[in-house]
């Protein structure tokens, strides 16, 4: 969904790498940036590497599809479900109470010891990168409570620390929406990939009931649980086309 926007694609080392060359001279892959781990062992890095993040998602419209989207949702009831981190849905301008992001948001911040603190917004937050070496320079966000570092709010590989609290008021919010309209449900599933299977399992389970699965994918527009139909394309263009035949 966000690669027509124009963010980077970060599914397979190459991929990555293209994004952030810095890091194929490195030979460091996205799962090892990813790691929660380097915010104790060296925040420099991982600050550099979220920090860039968090602004180019700052700094990225939401294409064309975003607004397809929100005119469905004007004429029916709607809810999101996603795995990305970037806030773009909001941005797109759905209410933040429609959007469960599974895997948090990098837009709100949790102190790294979990001092009890709680998660913040990263509102103002500016992390200045050295895009020679993506590394932070300068200084580093810190946890208001205990003046600690500060980690963004999702979901990384191999993490024991993320504060789900924020993420898991609003999937409760999911799963109650889902509960009340479980019988007339329709999925449109933009991008999700087999690797984090996440977002293609809540698909598959909130059209069991209906078989109306849209599943919109490049790379793995397959339907191999349940029913659906599979589109392999992208997701603007795609979008856009439905859009014209309704």
């Amino acid at each position: 969904m966000g690669v027509d926007s124009g963010l980077p694609d970060f599914r397979g080392g190459e991929g990555f790498w293209r994004a952030y060359p810095p890091y194929a001279r490195l030979g460091l892959r996205f799962e090892e940036l990813a790691d929660p781990e380097h915010f104790a062992d060296d925040p420099a890095l991982a600050w550099g590497f979220y920090g860039h993040r968090l602004h180019l998602y700052r700094d990225t419209v939401p294409h064309p599809g975003f607004a397809v989207l929100r005119r469905w949702a004007g004429r029916v009831p709607s809810n999101v479900f996603t795995s990305n981190v970037d806030g773009q849905f909001q941005r797109a301008g759905f209410a933040p109470d429609d959007v469960a992001e599974v895997h948090g948001s990098i837009h709100h911040l949790q102190c790294l010891r979990l001092c009890g603190h709680g998660v913040w917004p990263a509102d103002g937050v500016e992390v200045h990168v050295d895009e020679a070496t993506m590394r932070a320079v300068g200084e580093l966000p810190r946890c208001p409570g205990c003046g600690g570092t500060a980690r963004p709010a999702i979901l990384m590989f191999g993490d024991g620390g993320w504060d789900d609290a924020h993420a898991a008021t609003a999937l409760q919010r999911h799963v109650d929406w889902l509960a009340a309209h479980r019988t007339g449900v329709v999925v449109v599933e933009l991008g999700a990939g087999g690797a984090l299977p996440t977002v293609r399992r809540r698909s598959e389970l909130a059209s069991a009931a209906t078989g109306a699965l849209v599943r919109i994918n490049v790379r793995e527009p397959q339907v191999r649980h349940g029913r659906g139909v599979g589109i392999a394309a992208p997701a603007a263009a795609t979008l856009a086309a439905i859009d014209a035949a309704l």
